[in-house]
C-alpha cells in the first residue's frame, strides 16, 4: 500500500487508509481495507456492513474490532444509505447524537454527516461508491459523505459544503473508490452530470461501442475528478487522495461492481478528539 496506510492498535492486522492532509491533528480520519475482521467468503475479511448478507455475529464483531482497534472515542454514527443529497447536522439539538447501535442506521436516513461536536464518530460505508471526509484546517467542523455518482449528480457534496461556515479554510480527502479504469457508465449518467456542470464532461472518456446505447458508446468516468470538479465549484477547498480503485484492487478492497451482491463493505470514519486543541 502507499505511505498513507496506518495500522490500529491492538489488532496488528486491522489497516486503515490516512489523509496526508493540513489539518489539524485534533482530526482523526481513516478508511478501513478488508483485512483484520472474521467474515467468510465472500465477505473475507473485514466487513462492517450488515446488510449484505454476512453473518450478523461476524459483521458485529468486525465493527468491534475497528471501534477498539482505532481507539474511537464512542460507537459510530453509522447512516442509512439511499443514495440520496441529504447531509444531516449530528450532534446538534436539532439530530442528536443516539449511542444505540445498530439501529442508529435506521434513525439517520443520510447519505452524508456533519458535525461541530468533538468525540462524535461519522462514518460511510462504501464498495465502489467515493467517501469523502471535509474538515476545516482547525478541525472545528468534519463532515463524511457518501458519494456515489447518484449522490454527485444530485449535489450531495456542495450540500456537505454548506453545512461549514463560510470564512474556515476547508480540505477534503478522497477515500478508496472505484477507479478511471474500471467505472463503465452509460450516456445517460455522463449527461447527468454535464447537465449539472458543464465542466464535468472532461471527467468521461469513450469506451466500447454498444449498439444498445443511446449514443453507440458506452464512457469511462472518473468518479475523482467529478468529486475535485464538485468540491472547488463551490468554494476554494484543498483536495487530497483518490489515489486508488476498489475494483482493481481485490486483495484490499470489497467492490460491488465485481463481487456482486454479496460484496461486502468498507467504512470511513472521522472524529474531533475533545482532549487537543
Amino acid at each position: 500500500m502507499r505511505h498513507d496506510l496506518a495500522s490500529g492498535r491492538g489488532f496488528g492486522v486491522i489497516t486503515g487508509l490516512t489523509p496526508q492532509w493540513q489539518v489539524s491533528s485534533r482530526v482523526t480520519a481513516f478508511a478501513t481495507t478488508r483485512l483484520g475482521g472474521v467474515s467468510q467468503a465472500p465477505y473475507d475479511s473485514l466487513n462492517l456492513g450488515l446488510h449484505v448478507g454476512d453473518e450478523l455475529p461476524a459483521v458485529e464483531e468486525n465493527r468491534r474490532r475497528v471501534v477498539e482497534s482505532f481507539a474511537l472515542p464512542g460507537e459510530p454514527c453509522w447512516l442509512h444509505q439511499t443514495h440520496s443529497e441529504k447531509v444531516l447536522a449530528i450532534g446538534s439539538e436539532k439530530e442528536p447524537v443516539s449511542t444505540s447501535a445498530p439501529s442508529t442506521e435506521q434513525a439517520f436516513c443520510a447519505d452524508g454527516s456533519w458535525t461541530d461536536q468533538p468525540n462524535v464518530v461519522l462514518a460511510v460505508l462504501t464498495a465502489d461508491c467515493l467517501p469523502v471526509v471535509i474538515s476545516d484546517a482547525q478541525g472545528s467542523q468534519l463532515a463524511v459523505v457518501h458519494a456515489g455518482w447518484r449522490g454527485l449528480a444530485a449535489g450531495i457534496l456542495e450540500n456537505a459544503l454548506a453545512r461549514f461556515s463560510p470564512a474556515v479554510e476547508l480540505h477534503a480527502w478522497l477515500g478508496p473508490a472505484i477507479g478511471p479504469d474500471a467505472f463503465e457508465i452509460g450516456e445517460e449518467v455522463r449527461q447527468a452530470f454535464i447537465d449539472r456542470k458543464a465542466a464535468h464532461g472532461e471527467s468521461f472518456l469513450p469506451g466500447r461501442t454498444d449498439p444498445a446505447a443511446a449514443s453507440g458508446v458506452r464512457f469511462w468516468a472518473d468518479i475523482y475528478a467529478l468529486a475535485r470538479t464538485e468540491l472547488q465549484a463551490c468554494r476554494s477547498v484543498v483536495v487530497t487522495g483518490g489515489d486508488y480503485c476498489t475494483v482493481s484492487q481485490p486483495q484490499w478492497f470489497h467492490s460491488h461492481r465485481r463481487d456482486g451482491l454479496r460484496s461486502g463493505r468498507l467504512a470511513t470514519m472521522a472524529w474531533m478528539d475533545a482532549s487537543r486543541s
